[in-house]
C-alpha cells in the first residue's frame, strides 16, 4: 500500500510510502476485533463494587425468638437478609474483569483494525512533529492543514516527545499514542489514524527484519 507523505498544511512533500501489505492489506478478522476491544474495555473497569453480608452489617447476633412453637417462621438475627438493614445476598464483591487473550490473537486484531483503515482511505502519514516548545495552537493549526480539525483522529509517534504531547493534550478529538503501545480499541475508536513519517517506517522495518 502507497502513500503520500504530507507536510504540516496538508500538501505532498513528494515522498511516498510504501506500507507492508501483510499489516495493512489483510482481510480483516470481525470476531478478533471484539474479541480484542472487549478485554481493552474490561481492564478499564475498577471492579471495586461491594455490598456487605449479614456479617458485615450492623445489628444484635440474638436469635429474634425460639425456632418452635411461634407458629410464625423461623428466624435468624437482625441482620438477615429478609430484614430492613440487614445484609446483601449473593452481591458484588470486588474482582478484575479483565481476561487473558493470546498475543497472536492481539496481533491479528491491530492487523485487522489497520487494514479496515487501509480499505477506506482513513490514514495520513505526515512528516515528523517537531514543536520547540508545547504549544496547542500549533498542533491546532497541523490538524487545520490536514482537514482533521472535525475528526476523531489517533497520532502514532516512534517515541515519546514532550513537547508534542503538551501540544496535543488539551484537544478533544485528539490523541497521542506511541508506536509501541498503540493497540485495536485506539484504531477502532478513531476516525482517521495519523502516522508520523518514522513511525510509518517503522513497519516496513519490521517486516525487512521478520523477513530476514
Amino acid at each position: 500500500m502507497q502513500v503520500d507523505v504530507l507536510n504540516k498544511k496538508g500538501a505532498k512533500t513528494g515522498r511516498t510510502l510504501e506500507l507492508p501489505s501483510d499489516i495493512f492489506e489483510v482481510e480483516p478478522n470481525d470476531h478478533v476485533i471484539y474479541l480484542a476491544v472487549k478485554q481493552y474495555l474490561a481492564a478499564q473497569r475498577q471492579g471495586t463494587h461491594k455490598v456487605k453480608t449479614r456479617m458485615e452489617v450492623k445489628g444484635s447476633s440474638k436469635k429474634l425468638h425460639k425456632q418452635k412453637g411461634t407458629g410464625g417462621s423461623r428466624k435468624g438475627n437482625i441482620r438477615n437478609p429478609l430484614y430492613k438493614g440487614g445484609g446483601t445476598i449473593f452481591g458484588p464483591k470486588p474482582h478484575s474483569y479483565d481476561f487473558k487473550l493470546n498475543r497472536k490473537v492481539k496481533d491479528l486484531a491491530k492487523i485487522s483494525a489497520l487494514s479496515y483503515k487501509a480499505k477506506s482511505s482513513s490514514i495520513v502519514v505526515v512528516e515528523d512533529l517537531e514543536f520547540k516548545t508545547p504549544k496547542t495552537s500549533e498542533m491546532v493549526a497541523v490538524l487545520s492543514g490536514l482537514k482533521l480539525t472535525d475528526k476523531k483522529a489517533l497520532i502514532v509517534i516512534p517515541e515519546y516527545n514532550d513537547n508534542l504531547h503538551l501540544s496535543l493534550r488539551n484537544i478533544a478529538k485528539l490523541k497521542g499514542t506511541l508506536l509501541a503501545d498503540v493497540n485495536t480499541y485506539d484504531i477502532v475508536n478513531a476516525e482517521i489514524l495519523v502516522l508520523t513519517e518514522s513511525a510509518a517506517k517503522m513497519f516496513t522495518e519490521e517486516e525487512e527484519t521478520v523477513t530476514a
